[in-house]
């Protein structure tokens, strides 16, 4: 049942693009025809939009038995919207309703895709990037190995076997329990906000090449150690780019819809309108001479 009504749902969307009766109105279509049903060609174009449509509810399979799959259900939607029209099913105010909105739902999406396209470029990004960085505040991040134990007297003892030089690393993957136990007790770079507080303020006291007394947390007891200290990098533009792209696109579609909404002419019809503003209508008085 639930197959049946998203092929039902999804024809109402492509039958615009492939049934028989609208091929003359169809834009030229240059790629290569995969197959025909009752006549109406199937391009490999169409096989891009039927999975955008119903990708995410297409099972697990490899990309022959896919492409078999979103062929198969073109020409469902072929054969499908062929036989609605015998029977003038576009008839139904419903689905011409339903047809209309799916016809003004794919020329907004087409426009919006359109904006965000125009709108990235490097010299747009470029700016976001360098606006964001020069906003960006300067913040510590510590490079930290620790050792968890559930004792304090564990704890202890372990300290007492660092003073007397064992090595910080080799304890950690013979004694700690904590996951990162294995490389070491290696936290990599973290800032204070990363870790739990009684953590972060001990760790952050601590100088480059320092070892911690015992420090009690939710998580037991901890002995850490300070490889390094620095300035948290900054990250590339690379770094970001795809982040940069999508938030140059999203800006200027919300930008476009904006501008759109505030030009348009849109009545409420379900609810009254608001009341006048009184100042509007009763204007202050001439002054008396």
């Amino acid at each position: 049942m639930a197959s049946t009504r998203l092929i039902v749902s999804c024809a109402l969307t492509i039958t615009a693009l492939l049934c028989a009766t609208a091929a003359p109105l169809r834009a030229e279509d240059s790629s290569p025809v995969v197959a025909r049903a009752n006549g109406v060609d199937i391009h490999e174009s169409d096989l891009t939009f039927a999975e955008e449509e119903i990708g995410g509810n297409m099972p697990q399979m490899g990309p022959d038995q896919k492409r078999d799959y979103l062929i198969t259900y073109l020409a469902d939607v072929i054969v499908m919207s062929q036989a609605a029209d015998q029977k003038k099913v576009g008839d139904n105010p419903d689905v011409q309703r339903r047809l209309v909105f799916d016809h003004n739902r794919v020329l907004m999406e087409a426009l919006l895709q359109q904006a965000g396209k125009a709108a990235v470029t490097d010299a747009a990004m470029h700016q976001v990037y360098d606006d964001a960085v020069k906003q960006m505040p300067s913040e510590q991040e510590v490079h930290a190995r620790h050792i968890l134990v559930p004792t304090e007297d564990e704890a202890k003892a372990i300290e007492a076997e660092l003073k007397k030089g064992a090595d910080f690393a080799a304890l950690a993957k013979e004694k700690s329990k904590d996951p990162g136990a294995a490389d070491g007790g290696d936290l990599g770079y973290f800032t204070k906000d990363q870790m739990v507080p009684e953590f972060a303020e001990a760790a952050f006291k601590l100088d480059k090449g320092q070892t911690s007394d015992p420090v009690h947390t939710q998580f037991g007891w901890h002995i850490i150690k300070v490889e390094d200290k620095r300035t948290k990098p900054t990250p590339t533009f690379d770094q970001v780019k795809v982040q940069l792209e999508n938030y140059v696109a999203h800006r200027a579609q919300a930008e476009l819809v904006d501008s759109l909404r505030k030009s348009a002419q849109i009545e409420r019809l379900d609810k009254p309108a608001p009341a006048p503003d009184p100042s509007a209508l009763n204007p202050a008085a001439p002054a008396k001479k």
